[in-house]
Parts: C-alpha cells; structure tokens; sequence
C-alpha cells in the first residue's frame, strides 16, 4: 500500500529509511491507516520508540497520497488511548498499597510521601493527564499514576483522547507539510525529550540531595 514509501530516500542521502522509521512504514505499508494506530500503540507503550518519529512518517505517507490524512490522525490517537489503557492498567494492577510498599524499601522515599503525591493527583489528575500527553516521555508515564489512583475510565480516556489528538495532529500535519524533510521534526523533537529528560534528572538529584541533608539533621533532633 505504502511500499514505494520504504525506499524513500533520506533527505540528505540516498539511504533507504532504517531503524524505527522503516518499522513504522513497513506496518503502513501492511494495514494501511490502522498500522499508524498501532505503531503509536507501541510508542504509547514503550517510551523509548519516540513519536516524534512515528507521527511525522505517517504524516509524510500522507503528503504522498498513500494514506488518508483524517484517517491517520484517527487512527493514531485511538492508538495512543488504547497504549494508554495498557499502562493503566499496569498501574492499576500495582495499586496504592504496593506502591507504598515499594516507596518504603527505596532510600530516601517514604509511604507518606505516596500518599502526598496520590492527594495531589486527586485533585489535578485530568489536567495532568491532558497536559502530560503533549510532553515528551511523560506522556507515556502518566498513565501509571492515574492507574495507581484508580482515575475515573471515562475520564482518563477522555483527557487522553483530547491531549493525544492535539499532539498527533500538529505532529501528523508537520510531517505531512514538510515532505521529504520530516526528519526535521525527529530532530527536533528528540532535543525537546532529551531535554525533558535532563530536567527530570536534574529535579531527581535535588531531591535526592535534599534528602540527604535532612536526614543528618532528623537523626541528631532524635
């Protein structure tokens, strides 16, 4: 169906498409639209196959008329609901009393802070969801908290619904503009999660430090 597609070349060589991206356009040209679902269902699952890929290639098959434009932007959000039932429901199946259970075996972690962390979540959790789903790496991940917590289905679905449809429609449309050149989306895109990444790893540290420093002063108060 989009089989000319997987010898596009790259658009700064004569290199067939590889890696990730001649994955993904190897399930288009299999299932058509559906595959672009189900390549974003993966990416849903497994943070580590970036949709930052995956959304601008189908928007490309667009471009080259092997694919329906409206149908891809379908089909990959149902995709990202669906991979994000998944991860529900692994965080679903962990629960709060074996997160807390685990929170209490890691340094520096207590069950109190769990349960801080559940409160606030009560109270933001669809505005998180819908916000999380347009971040990078986070948008896969929140959907393990909203399974802890035991988020209302309909409504984690629908803020997921409504995030993912923004993210893969501006996604899908770079790439079904820019052509040949949709690499410039996989680039940038992967300095935007690489930063995300830095960020949260930056946030771990201070919070690790602060830790450390105030257990000393807990332990002398005793």
């Amino acid at each position: 169906m989009i089989a000319t597609l997987a010898s596009a070349p790259h658009p700064t060589s004569a290199e067939p498409m590889g890696g990730i991206a001649g994955w993904a356009v190897d399930v288009m040209a299999t299932l058509g639209a559906p595959g672009a679902g189900l390549t974003n269902l993966v990416d849903t699952v497994l943070p580590f196959i970036p949709s930052e890929i995956i959304l601008p290639v189908a928007g490309f098959a667009a471009g080259q008329g092997k694919l329906g434009l409206p149908a891809v932007i379908v089909w990959t959000t149902v995709g990202s609901v669906v991979g994000s039932w998944i991860v529900y429901a692994a965080g679903a199946l962990l629960g709060r009393d074996r997160t807390r259970a685990l929170a209490a075996r890691i340094p520096f972690m207590s069950a109190h802070e769990i349960d801080r962390a559940d409160a606030w979540f009560e109270r933001h959790g669809r505005k998180a969801v819908f916000i999380a789903r347009m971040v990078p790496v986070v948008r896969s991940i929140i959907s393990v908290p909203a399974g802890i917590q035991r988020m209302p289905l309909p409504a984690f679905t629908a803020m997921t619904a409504a995030g993912s449809l923004v993210w893969n429609t501006v996604f899908v449309l770079l790439g079904y503009w820019l052509g040949d050149n949709w690499q410039l989306v996989e680039e940038c895109g992967g300095w935007v999660s690489k930063g995300v990444v830095a960020v949260a790893l930056l946030a771990v540290g201070r919070w690790v430090l602060v830790r450390m420093r105030r257990r000393p002063s807990a332990r002398h108060r005793g």
